[in-house]
């Protein structure tokens, strides 16, 4: 089959088990697609081409597994995940040389499903930013047009989907980093509840807000990945023991029995004339369906973006404290006292942004300080909570837009991260209050870029939000791939 690159995962899966075509032939098509692609997007940081077939003809030599679901489907990967016989670089040159002696439990659990990895998938250094233009290997580009980004942290996920690279991939989600780059990318993108799914072997940002989570093309491919990698996990002391539901038989809701709350604070927000077209072009679509909106008032929200990068800032302030070049990272050369081997070692390993952010949690954490700021955030983020909570309590899913404006030129706001910041204000609520988000498409722009929805649920809820989320996939008109797909 020439076309397989064009299949769904789902679909791929089904063909696999069905011997339509082999695992090489899967991998092989994957990494075709990759080559002819990478040149425009870079959305890999490593090809994993030989590791991978190798992979395959075992697999191949085996047969299909009906107990595997994901027998021979080709994944990528966010390198943020530590993989064996890969490196981990979390975008860094820090760690450009750090080979892990574990994986992560999520890529365990999809190596045990039967997955291949094919890729490394670039992102943001540490998973710090909202474009992928702060990887130190290169900024990922969208595959709807390569002058513009495809939003971050995990860009190069979202990148390597749309761009048909792969069928699903892995990235993960601190302050909207699955679901703005799901949306400005065309895809879709799932953050679980918070402890839904192991963080072990993931490189930490910010340990109270990262979330591991699945992209794919369409909303039952996202439920088989989170099937996959949901579960408790003993390694990790922030994942739930609460039991995984059954995400793979979705019973949508009825439209008429849907009620979806709009969050005020955001759907009052300025939109870009194209985006704001796009998304009254989607409320349409779901009231003629039947659906029920109604504005629900969520007054804490415009605390959201100091409250994050408030706490984000200084947990990361303090899980970037081991790379020091001594314990961990790229050590400086020449310097034998050593505060300046630490000081020197951060200078030449991290980017702008990460030494940024570094600076602004050790600011809030010092002495006078913390209770003006660390304390205050932390006790707005219980307030956003119970906002969201409250407004819950009132509908059945809450619907909010993803971004304000379409995917912007590459380097437009790289010298001014505040409005960078100030773009996640839709994003970042979800992640402070721990619940779980889906993005989806929702039309195109009057310029033919895509814009996303994100479906709020209640915690643990994900079974229900993914069966929300399919009704609405079916109300929204399709997306496609981008035109360079061909």
């Amino acid at each position: 089959m020439t076309d397989i690159h064009r299949l769904g995962l789902r679909q791929t899966a089904q063909a696999l088990q069905a011997r339509e075509f082999s695992a090489t032939d899967a991998v092989s098509a994957a990494l075709e697609r990759i080559r002819l692609t990478e040149p425009r997007i870079g959305a890999c940081v490593t090809v994993l081409g030989e590791s991978a077939l190798r992979e395959a003809k075992l697999l191949d030599e085996s047969g299909p597994d009906p107990a595997r679901p994901l027998w021979g489907v080709p994944l990528a990967v966010k390198d943020v995940f530590d993989l064996k016989g890969a490196p981990t670089t979390a975008g860094s040159r820090l760690l450009e040389n750090y080979f892990p002696a574990f994986e992560a439990t999520v890529v365990e659990r999809l190596r045990a499903a039967g997955a291949i990895f094919v890729s490394k998938a670039n992102c943001d250094e540490f998973a710090m930013g909202s474009t992928t233009e702060f990887s130190a290997y290169g900024p990922t580009k969208n595959p709807w047009d390569p002058a513009l980004v495809p939003g971050g942290s995990s860009g190069g996920s979202a990148a390597a989907v749309a761009a048909l690279q792969v069928p699903g991939a892995m990235g993960t989600d601190t302050g909207g980093s699955i679901r703005q780059p799901a949306a400005l990318c065309g895809c879709v993108g799932l953050k679980p509840t918070y402890g839904r799914v192991s963080r072990y072997g993931i490189v930490a940002f910010a340990s109270s807000l990262d979330q591991a989570g699945p992209f794919a093309r369409s909303v039952g491919d996202v439920a088989l990945l989170l099937s996959v990698i949901a579960g408790p996990d003993g390694k990790d002391s922030t994942c739930s023991a609460r039991p995984v539901d059954d995400y793979l038989n979705l019973k949508e809701p009825k439209a008429a029995d849907l009620t979806l709350g709009l969050p005020d604070a955001l759907w009052s927000a300025g939109f870009e004339p194209s985006v704001d077209e796009a998304l009254s072009a989607a409320k349409k679509a779901l009231t003629d369906a039947g659906v029920r909106l109604k504005s629900v008032s969520m007054p804490n929200l415009r605390y959201s973006v100091a409250t994050y990068y408030i706490l984000a800032a200084a947990e990361a302030s303090s899980n970037l404290a081991r790379y020091d070049g001594v314990r961990y990272g790229q050590r400086a050369e020449g310097d034998p006292e050593l505060v300046a081997l630490y000081r020197r070692s951060r200078s030449q390993g991290l980017g702008p942004e990460v030494r940024r952010r570094i600076m602004l949690g050790t600011f809030v954490l010092s002495s006078g300080y913390y209770d003006a700021y660390f304390k205050k955030a932390a006790q707005t983020r219980r307030l956003i909570l119970g906002d969201y909570q409250r407004a819950l309590g009132e509908c059945d899913y809450l619907l909010a837009p993803v971004t304000s404006i379409p995917a912007w030129p590459l380097g437009s706001f790289t010298d001014d991260p505040l409005t960078i910041y100030q773009l996640d204000m839709m994003t970042l609520p979800l992640n402070l209050a721990g619940g779980p988000g889906l993005s989806l498409p929702a039309g195109l722009s009057s310029a033919g870029l895509p814009v996303g929805v994100q479906l709020w649920g209640p915690s643990f809820g994900e079974a229900g939000l993914l069966s929300a989320g399919a009704l609405l996939e079916r109300i929204f008109p399709p997306v496609g791939p981008p035109p360079m797909a061909g």
